[in-house]
């Protein structure tokens, strides 16, 4: 995703954000500048030779991560917005570049949904995973449709190894307690099937 945010329709983005909180002039104009510097020095190094990526938010950079989510952010209270409440859409959950929609198939055609999101911009495509067996994958969850609501399990890809750091590694203490601690508590937090966990 992040090569292809339109980095000029960002800085418009980010400029006329500045100016609706009525920043200071100066403050805005340096932030403009630091933003423009770091969405045009994108220089990459692959097979011992540099190059410069000329479009999009470079992969990899800490930044773009947050400047994707402005963006994307714009697009929802903007563009987005008007889709979902013109195709009747009855919720939209998003997480980075992955979107959960529930919508009543007899009212809403997905597909023109489909094609309205990808008319958004020309850089960015959206594609389209229907629910199977009445359950589908959002995430790390597999949402499951029942008689009564919905239950919940772990979704797990077929490359996922599951692999942490090792004990005896020389990573810190903290970095091989992160993963032990997010799995506890993803299995405290989600509401998964008594069944699965």
């Amino acid at each position: 995703m992040y090569t292809n945010i339109p980095t000029n329709e960002l800085l418009d983005i980010i400029e006329n954000a500045c100016k609706n909180n009525d920043l200071e002039p100066t403050i805005r104009q340096e932030i403009l500048q630091v933003t423009r510097l770091i969405v045009t020095q994108n220089y990459f190094k692959f097979h011992d030779k540099t190059d410069l990526q000329k479009n999009g938010l470079a992969m990899g950079a800490p930044t773009s991560s947050d400047l994707s989510e402005i963006y994307l952010q714009f697009m929802e209270n903007t563009k987005i917005f008007y889709i979902l409440r013109r195709f009747r859409i009855e919720r939209y959950y998003r997480y980075v570049d992955d979107i959960l929609i529930i919508y009543d198939e007899n009212r809403t055609n997905i597909e023109e949904v489909q094609k309205s999101f990808n008319d958004i911009t020309t850089g960015l495509h959206f594609t389209l995973e229907r629910e199977e067996e009445q359950k589908i994958n959002f995430l790390d969850l597999t949402i499951t449709r029942t008689e009564h609501g919905f239950s919940y399990d772990i979704y797990r890809k077929h490359t996922t190894t599951d692999t942490i750091i090792p004990h005896d590694s020389c990573h810190p203490l903290e970095h091989k307690m992160a993963a032990i601690r997010y799995y506890v508590n993803r299995i405290e937090t989600y509401n998964l099937d008594q069944t699965k966990r």
